[in-house]
């Protein structure tokens, strides 16, 4: 391996993996069943009593770098656990107040807010008692290149007055979400990079519309979602702006560096679950009078997989390292180089175990369609496979022929 876990790490790890077996994977079913049984923008109560074994367990904010608010954990040390928490994406990682988008957002309020906000709002969320939301993507312009990014931050006296359309916003609508990080535009005619700036918004203020939930190929899910939200005319203080006007970008830079990493980890949990289910499946049934275990092609789905996991693996590991040593900035092309692999691993790798598995891989008698839809999802989330493509060409480029 070329990064061994610290010791302390190996001992987090034992803990993490028996409180998967004891109380995650057990209650994967019974979670969707609370979910359906109530209203579903509520959390179900088993969420709560998964919260308190994992806090009891010393399982919680494992993540946080170069911060005494988490554990205490480097990046690559944190990359061991997120991807065994990522074998149950839609359970473990809120249990151990580690789900997205809340780990990004409360990266940046540890580093860019105020004393006040951060008692506000990021108290309350390394307590796990709120949620949060990222409101960046607009449904009016192509917000892969988020200088096109068009909501508006106006400046009137003590307030900002924001105005525009967001869609995409995980975890909106969730009665438990307490604030909202939204980017727009406080100044069209400054320098592209210095248009945009990021505000803190109560959800509760006058002039917002949770328009509509967006089902993800069929997926709601809830209690989180993903939601399409109206501005009209809102007024929030101007102390709630973070470090200042245009100062949008920098920010992003600073949460999305850890925010891609996270994803890349816990799709190579998925990956290791989807295959562990392939085997499993393979070897339960018969086709033509032969094991499909011994069938040659299952045999060669199972090498590539085992190979495409490694490598994704050993990529997101140096990207960790990379961070830890020289800096996000410095780390730019190995984050976006495991941004474009991992999500793209991990959708061959559940495919094929959806394969194995025939029209039951289909179903939601398995986690994997659950799996499959997350994967496909994070191809776009936090920038899509072609922004990250051309950012690592030009940086490869640049090596050999100089700035083009």
């Amino acid at each position: 391996m070329l990064y061994e876990p610290t010791p302390r790490v190996l001992e987090l790890r034992d803990a993490l993996l028996a409180f998967m077996d004891e109380h995650i994977y057990p209650n994967e079913k019974a979670y969707e069943e609370q979910v359906a049984q109530g209203d579903r923008w509520d959390p179900p109560p088993l969420m709560e009593e998964l919260k308190a074994e994992a806090r009891k367990r010393g399982l919680w904010n494992l993540f946080l770098p170069e911060s005494d608010l988490g554990a205490g954990l480097t990046n690559l040390e944190y990359a061991y656990l997120c991807e065994i928490m990522g074998r149950s994406a839609l359970l473990a990682p809120e249990a151990c107040n580690c789900s997205a988008p809340d780990t990004g957002n409360m990266e940046v309020l540890a580093r860019y807010a105020t004393e006040q906000h951060q008692e506000r709002w990021l108290k309350p969320l390394l307590d796990g008692k709120i949620r949060s939301a990222f409101l960046m993507t607009e449904p009016d312009v192509a917000s892969s290149d988020a200088t096109n990014i068009q909501a508006r931050i106006t400046r009137d006296g003590d307030h900002y007055v924001i105005n525009g359309n967001k869609w995409w916003a995980s975890g909106a609508g969730d009665r438990r979400c307490g604030v909202w990080i939204v980017m727009g535009k406080t100044n069209p005619d400054a320098h592209k990079y210095e248009q945009q700036s990021m505000i803190l918004v109560d959800p509760k203020t006058p002039g917002i519309e949770v328009k509509r939930f967006l089902p993800v190929m069929g997926f709601d899910h809830a209690p989180e979602g993903h939601w399409e939200i109206v501005f009209d005319n809102v007024r929030v203080p101007a102390e709630n702006i973070l470090l200042g006007e245009g100062r949008g970008f920098e920010i992003a830079q600073g949460r999305l560096g850890p925010g891609r990493i996270h994803h890349c980890m816990r799709l190579i949990g998925m990956a290791e679950r989807a295959l562990e289910l392939l085997i499993k499946r393979a070897a339960s049934r018969e086709t033509f009078g032969m094991a499909v275990i011994d069938q040659g092609l299952v045999r060669d789905w199972i090498a590539e997989s085992r190979m495409d996991i490694d490598q994704a693996r050993l990529l997101t590991l140096n990207a960790a390292h990379m961070m830890d040593t020289v800096g996000n900035k410095a780390a730019k092309t190995e984050i976006a180089m495991i941004k474009v692999v991992a999500p793209n691993m991990a959708l061959r790798v559940i495919d094929r175990a959806m394969q194995t598995h025939g029209a039951a891989g289909l179903t939601e008698d398995t986690i994997l369609p659950h799996l499959w839809a997350w994967a496909r999802i994070l191809r776009f989330a936090d920038g899509p496979d072609e922004v990250h493509k051309a950012q690592i060409a030009r940086l490869e480029i640049g090596k050999h022929m100089g700035k083009r």
